[in-house]
């Protein structure tokens, strides 16, 4: 019997069911169209700040998916002098991790250029710059050793293989055949999809496999927005956020314990990728929104003369977005982000209502007065 994807007659000639998946790839396009517009309406640095912020993410998720944990001040370090940042702490800059961020960005950034062995290979020599995986020395900017490569989990005792790769001596032909059709095909979602999990088929390394196939997939669709630097979003830390779900999906594709009787079949996988990349795309259009109605606000009430307590209890609110402010803004609230005295807090409020930036919600009052901030009138 043969057991795994590409054990089969027709490999690497993958299928998949267009009509299951066209709603996602509508989705997931309009979601790409949407934050391409709207950082047309941001400052630079506004775009800068989201760009560390999802550099930072992409590092810290791609590594946490593989049990790896990175430090963030390591991590904000090594983004900060990439996008060059005065002022930063050398003492928290790591090597490993400059380099890894180095990865990130050439994904990002030099999507035009053929994707080779060899940058394959420098990529992963980045990954393990000494040559060690934890304790295990292993092949570093070279094809993984002659043992099986197999993906074991369970606990001790109870182990159950997962997944078993294809043999060294195959290597070769397979990236030289992945390679070829990488560089041929035009980027578009499904060449995403495809070019991740074809990858992580062949499983090249002795490890770094799901990290590199990750930054592959940030090349495919930094090539389709068009970016520099970064992308807005991490879809590491989408996969990161259902790592079940992505080994699930992988082992329904890449395994035996199929439903279809078409063992080339990738719809599952697909399916579960989209949907991935899509909640990636609408947690950003959902911060960017955040950031793009507080700079629309600050336009409008910058030449008022509001205090420090005023602005950063108005600021707190923009910052988390006003539906992620629980119950919304009380004089208690108030007291405690403002660390004021009652009297103080009244005053405040009272003049943040004469201003217009803010207005008692309808229905509430005495001590359960409630206020929320007033976009309605620009």
């Amino acid at each position: 019997m043969k057991r795994w994807i590409w054990e089969q007659d027709a490999y690497p000639h993958f299928t998949y069911d267009l009509n299951t998946l066209e709603h996602w790839i509508q989705e997931v396009s309009l979601s790409q169209g949407y934050l391409i517009a709207i950082t047309q309406t941001m400052d630079q640095n506004n775009i800068t700040q989201r760009q560390l912020e999802a550099l930072m993410n992409e590092a810290i998720s791609t590594s946490a998916i593989e049990g790896e944990v990175l430090n963030r001040d390591s991590v904000k370090a090594s983004v900060q002098r990439k996008l060059g940042f005065a002022d930063i702490d050398a003492s928290k800059q790591d090597i490993s991790t400059d380099y890894l961020i180095e990865i990130l960005i050439d994904a990002n950034t030099n999507y035009d250029q053929d994707l080779t062995l060899q940058r394959l290979f420098g990529w992963h020599n980045a990954l393990f710059p000494r040559g060690f995986s934890g304790l295990s020395k292993i092949n570093v900017a070279a094809f993984r050793s002659e043992e099986d490569m197999e993906v074991v989990g369970g606990t001790a005792g109870k182990e159950k293989t997962f997944y078993v790769a294809p043999p060294r001596a195959m290597l070769e032909e397979e990236m030289l055949l992945y390679l070829e059709w990488f560089n041929a095909t035009p980027a578009s979602l499904l060449k995403a999809c495809i070019a991740h999990l074809w990858f992580v088929i062949i499983h090249p390394f002795d490890d770094g496999n799901g990290r590199i196939a990750r930054a592959i997939t940030d090349l495919v669709l930094s090539k389709i927005e068009a970016s520099t630097v970064s992308r807005l979003y991490s879809m590491s830390s989408a996969i990161s956020n259902d790592r079940k779900g992505y080994y699930r999906a992988l082992e329904q594709t890449t395994g035996y314990v199929r439903k279809e009787t078409n063992h080339l079949n990738i719809t599952v996988w697909c399916e579960w990728f989209l949907s991935t990349l899509h909640a990636a795309l609408a947690d950003t259009k959902k911060k960017l929104g955040h950031i793009v109605q507080k700079t629309t606000f600050w336009d409008k009430y910058r030449n008022h003369d509001l205090n420090v307590r005023q602005v950063k209890v108005l600021n707190k609110i923009l910052d988390m977005g006003v539906e992620n402010f629980q119950g919304s803004l009380s004089k208690k609230k108030y007291m405690t982000i403002a660390d004021s005295s009652s009297t103080t807090a009244s005053r405040d409020i009272s003049q943040l209502i004469e201003i217009g930036c803010i207005r008692q919600i309808e229905g509430t009052n005495g001590r359960n007065v409630r206020y929320e901030i007033v976009f309605d009138s620009y």
